[in-house]
C-alpha cells in the first residue's frame, strides 16, 4: 500500500510517499480502508519535531492523526464492526506510528473508531473527525457552555473554529467570532451573533464573556480578563506563551486558563455523528488534495487564512 510518511524534522518537504506492507489488525483492532484524512495541527507539530520526545528520532514515522473509511477487516474479538461498514476514527495521538491515517489501510483499535454518520462521504467526515470531537469535548466538557451564555470564539475560521461556531449555536450558546473580516459572512451562516476582524479588535473592546474557546495561543491573559466572575477559558494552542498563561493563570480558580487536547473514542464520535445527522453540525472544507500532494496540504495549513479544513483524499491516489 501506499502511505505518507515523514523522513526526517521540518518543513513539509520531508512528506514522501513509501509502499510499505500492508498491515493485518490484531485482537481487539481493526483495519479500515482509508478514504480520506485531514490536516491537523498536531500532524504539522509531528513533522517539525516538535513531539520528538515522543516519536524519536527512528525514521520513517507516519502522519495523518485522523481518517474516515470502511473496515476491510477485523481482528479476533471484535464484534461491533463488520467488513463494508462505513467509520471515522483517529490513530492514539501520543504514540509512534510508521503509518497513520494519511495511508492507505491503517490499523487501529475498535475503541478509536466511531459509525460515520449516514450518508456523509469521506472527504467531508474527514474534516470533522479531530475538529469536531475537539470542539464537542471543549465545549460540552471543558467549558460545560449552556444555553444562553456568551461564548467567544478565537481562531474561528479554523477547522476547530467553525466546528465549535456551530456546535455552541446548537447548544443555545450566544456565539461572538474572532476571525479575518473577510471570513465574517461565512462564520454568520454557520451561526455567529458577531464576528469582529481580529486584526483590528483588541480584547479590552469585547466581552464579557461566560466562556472562551481559545485556538490561537496569544494574549491569553488579556482575553481572561474579559470572563464573568464565574467564566471558564480552555485553549487548544500548544506554545511557550500560552503554557507561561495557563501557569501564571492557576490563581484564579475558576477563571484559570485550561489546556484541552482531545483523544477521543468511540463513544465521542457517536455523540458528534449524532450533530452531523440532525443537521446541526456540517462539515467546512477549504481545500482537497490527493495523497501525493500531501505537502501541499500541509503548506496550506501553516499559511492559514481560509475557512474549514484542508483534507487529503487519499482513495484513487
Amino acid at each position: 500500500m501506499k502511505a505518507a510518511q515523514i523522513t526526517g524534522y521540518g518543513t513539509p518537504d520531508v512528506l514522501r510517499i513509501h509502499d510499505v506492507d500492508r498491515p493485518a489488525p490484531g485482537a481487539g483492532e481493526v483495519l479500515v480502508s482509508v478514504e480520506a484524512s485531514s490536516v491537523n495541527g498536531l500532524d504539522t507539530i509531528v513533522r517539525a519535531g516538535g513531539m520528538r520526545i515522543v516519536t524519536g528520532r527512528r525514521f520513517p514515522i507516519g502522519v495523518g492523526l485522523d481518517f474516515a473509511g470502511v473496515v476491510a477487516a477485523t481482528g479476533a474479538g471484535v464484534q461491533q464492526y463488520r467488513a463494508g461498514d462505513r467509520v471515522w476514527g483517529t490513530v492514539h495521538p501520543l504514540k509512534r506510528h510508521t503509518t497513520a491515517g494519511a495511508a492507505q489501510y491503517v490499523v487501529v483499535p475498535a475503541d478509536r473508531l466511531g459509525p460515520a454518520p449516514d450518508g456523509l462521504e469521506s472527504v467531508a467526515a474527514a474534516s470533522l473527525v479531530v475538529a469536531g470531537t475537539t470542539a464537542l469535548t471543549a465545549l460540552r466538557d471543558t467549558l460545560r457552555l449552556t444555553g444562553g451564555e456568551r461564548l467567544l470564539v478565537r481562531g474561528a475560521a479554523g477547522g476547530v473554529g467553525t466546528a465549535a461556531v456551530q456546535l455552541a449555536r446548537a447548544m443555545g450558546g450566544q456565539v461572538t467570532a474572532l476571525a479575518r473580516d473577510r471570513h465574517a459572512g461565512a462564520l454568520r451562516e454557520l451561526g455567529a451573533d458577531e464576528v469582529f476582524d481580529y486584526g483590528v479588535t483588541t480584547a479590552e473592546r469585547i466581552g464579557p464573556f461566560d466562556a472562551i474557546l481559545d485556538t490561537v495561543g496569544s494574549e491569553l491573559s488579556a482575553y481572561r480578563r474579559r470572563l464573568t466572575r464565574t467564566g471558564r477559558m480552555a485553549t487548544i494552542a500548544l506554545s511557550a506563551s500560552s503554557m507561561a498563561a495557563i501557569g501564571a493563570s492557576s490563581v484564579h480558580g475558576a477563571r484559570r486558563v485550561r489546556m484541552l487536547s482531545s483523544n477521543p473514542g468511540t463513544a465521542v464520535l457517536r455523540d458528534l455523528a449524532a450533530y452531523v445527522t440532525s443537521g446541526e453540525l456540517r462539515p467546512v472544507v477549504d481545500s482537497v488534495y490527493p495523497l501525493a500532494d500531501i505537502a501541499a496540504a500541509h503548506r496550506a495549513f501553516e499559511r492559514g487564512g481560509v475557512v474549514g479544513k484542508q483534507v487529503v483524499a487519499v482513495s484513487g491516489t
